[in-house]
């Protein structure tokens, strides 16, 4: 009995053998692929836009260079001593050291413009010396002219009427002579004080000029204005104000003491999400450094205006976050990870991206009707990166196609009735109606026209 019961074992086993070895060798041979089905969900649906970011303080103190060097036509200094970023310094501390190599040459040459002023005013000195002088001499001679001529008048007493009336005149002009000199003797000492005023005033202007050259040149070695840590200044294209850099004389800040009290998260937002941020939105923000940490945060400031960032093609926008909280573990230029709250929707019916089949620039999904499948056209709603609202054309005990065969043709596509389309229709166009009054959404805490842009990019994401 045992043997037959063994042989019987034996033949069950080879023949589930062979049906598997049957099956492997014509069944899994099959060119059609698996189905895969989904189903909706319905619950809390979030509009979230995910960011990487950068810390920095919200306030800070700036380390500045020496101010007004433009005027001895500097424009760019250079670096040549600068301590470490994240020194922590007190007042008055060593920060960095100016290259003053360009400065000392307008040094020199406003030292020659001064020995020049100099030189020019001892001259002008000496001239009016020289001039004044001879004007003093040239009044003593027409002095001795008038008294020789009062002795001769004096003497002319007994000489003939005609010699009298000769050195009366010959008085009479050394009387004139010596009022006409006195006068040019005044005018010659006018003349040499305003001579010398303007030199003297050319010669304190280059005298200023020195002492502004020196005292600026005093500032090329900058001290800490305030305790605190040095975190270097970052140019606009992201790179840092290291020791061999230059700086501005427009913008002559050298590194910067962040006060670490309150604290921002830098980033940037792609075009395409920018315009669903706006001020007052909430945020969450994780730290790459320290993933245990789980902070909050408000946008306090979106741009405006994109910009190029380096190594990218497209253009963003940057974003300011406030971090709520408080912490002494905080640093600048720490990578946190943030994810901007858009909006919220409570009691959604979504389904993933994936089912959603654009179709003549109408939406469909593949719903399941049997053993069949046939085309649902659907209203979307508001979109995330995985999953969309269906606001019509589905119910939750639904089975959906995530892909469809190559040949759609074939397939029933079942329209939503006109007056289902025309209410939603006829709901957009009340939410932008530029007559009708303000409305809040208080649940989804979105802007009505922030609500119908979202819409019109919706439906161009899923066309493309």
């Amino acid at each position: 009995m045992n043997f037959f019961k063994k042989r019987k074992n034996l033949l069950w086993t080879g023949a589930i053998t062979l049906v598997f070895i049957f099956w492997f060798t014509f069944g899994g041979d099959s060119k059609e692929s698996a189905v895969i089905y989904t189903s909706p969900e319905r619950g809390t649906f979030n509009v979230e836009v995910t960011t990487t970011g950068e810390l920095r303080a919200k306030n800070s103190t700036s380390i500045r260079g020496p101010e007004g060097i433009r005027e001895f036509r500097i424009f760019n200094v250079p670096i040549q001593r600068l301590i470490p970023e994240g020194t922590v310094v007190e007042k008055g501390d060593f920060v960095a050291e100016l290259d003053r190599s360009e400065i000392s040459t307008s040094l020199q040459d406003a030292q020659l413009e001064l020995e020049e002023a100099e030189s020019q005013y001892e001259s002008a000195q000496l001239d009016s010396t020289l001039n004044l002088s001879e004007v003093r001499e040239n009044l003593i001679n027409l002095e001795y002219a008038l008294e020789e001529a009062e002795i001769a008048v004096e003497q002319s007493q007994y000489e003939s009427p005609a010699v009298q009336r000769q050195v009366k005149i010959d008085l009479e002009r050394a009387k004139r002579a010596l009022e006409q000199g006195r006068k040019n003797y005044k005018t010659e000492v006018r003349k040499a004080e305003v001579t010398l005023r303007e030199i003297e005033t050319d010669l304190t202007q280059e005298q200023r000029e020195v002492q502004r050259i020196q005292e600026v040149m005093k500032r090329f070695t900058i001290y800490a204005p305030e305790n605190g840590m040095v975190i270097y200044k970052r140019n606009r294209d992201g790179s840092k104000v290291t020791e061999g850099s230059s700086i501005s004389a427009w913008d002559p800040v050298v590194a910067e003491l962040p006060d670490f009290s309150v604290m921002n998260s830098v980033t940037y937002v792609n075009e395409v999400d920018i315009q669903n941020i706006r001020k007052g939105q909430t945020a969450d923000i994780g730290l790459d450094a320290m993933p245990e940490k789980n902070l909050s945060g408000v946008i306090t400031d979106v741009a405006n205006i994109g910009e190029q960032r380096p190594n990218s093609d497209s253009k963003v926008f940057q974003v300011v976050i406030e971090v709520n909280e408080s912490d002494t573990t905080l640093r600048p230029a720490m990578t946190t990870s943030n994810t901007i709250h858009i909006e919220s929707v409570n009691d959604a019916l979504y389904v993933p991206l994936e089912a959603i089949h654009t179709i003549d620039s109408l939406n469909f999904v593949a719903k399941r009707d049997g053993i069949k499948p046939v085309m649902q056209q659907v209203v979307l709603g508001l979109m995330n990166d995985d999953d969309v609202i269906i606001k019509e054309g589905i119910d939750i005990n639904d089975q959906l196609y995530l892909s469809l065969p190559p040949d759609t043709s074939g397939i029933e596509k079942q329209l939503l009735p006109d007056e289902v389309l025309n209410q939603y229709e006829e709901e957009e166009v009340k939410v932008v109606d530029p007559n009708a009054a303000p409305v809040e959404d208080v649940e989804d805490n979105v802007e009505p026209p922030q609500r119908e842009q979202q819409l019109e990019n919706n439906s161009r994401q899923i066309e493309e």
